[in-house]
């Protein structure tokens, strides 16, 4: 049967999630409250990255000089990376993030061919344009991973999930196994969600290696 691994980005192959930095340094206006919202499922992903990012004026060289330094990849992903390749296992990354810094810090380490799937992003002096499209061309106010997840399915791939976050909770349900750390790890715990806590990739190599 043939294999994909579905990865989300920040907090996942990220220590840190880099939009919250972009938007610590940037943002003129109180984001954070707009994440509260966002927890609190009063607004959509779309909506809190669509407020939030129009109230960061700054243009894109400005911004990945910003992220040098103060984002570091987890352990052990070159690592999965290679392993996947040579079980020839297909590696997708999608995420809430934005593309543009997303593509810019895989560039940084190497790692720019993998597929990424994320917020598409265009910068104007008014602030930054954030929308997400799915697998069908159409915008999606929310759900991305999950419209993904649902395609490769679709496709007929056995799908391996790893995710930190609150969004990755519906995806992970599709997924054949589930590798999860923060929010995620807490939803499986108390859900009865069958998956598997990783720090390091290096974890997930050596359990995917028992597949």
């Amino acid at each position: 049967m043939k294999t994909l691994a579905q990865c989300d980005f920040d907090g996942t192959i990220t220590e840190d999630d880099a939009s919250f930095v972009l938007l610590d340094i940037f943002a003129r206006g109180d984001w954070r409250r707009l994440l509260r919202d966002y927890k609190e499922r009063k607004i959509s992903v779309g909506q809190f990255n669509t407020r939030a990012f129009a109230l960061v004026k700054a243009d894109k060289p400005a911004l990945l000089e910003a992220l040098k330094g103060r984002v570091k990849i987890r352990k052990g992903f070159h690592e999965l990376v290679a392993y996947c390749s040579r079980r020839d296992f297909k590696l997708v990354i999608v995420s809430n993030g934005l593309d543009f810094y997303i593509k810019a810090i895989l560039r940084e380490i190497g790692l720019e061919n993998i597929e990424v799937h994320a917020a598409q992003t265009q910068f104007h002096p008014e602030g930054i344009k954030v929308q997400y499209i799915g697998p069908d061309g159409k915008h999606l106010d929310d759900g991305l991973k999950q419209a993904y997840i649902k395609l490769f399915l679709r496709q007929g791939y056995r799908v391996i999930y790893a995710g930190n976050g609150d969004s990755d909770i519906a995806p992970a349900k599709y997924a054949h196994q589930v590798f999860a750390r923060g929010e995620l790890l807490t939803y499986c715990n108390k859900n009865n969600l069958e998956c598997k806590p990783f720090t390091r990739f290096t974890e997930v190599v050596t359990a995917l290696e028992l597949l």
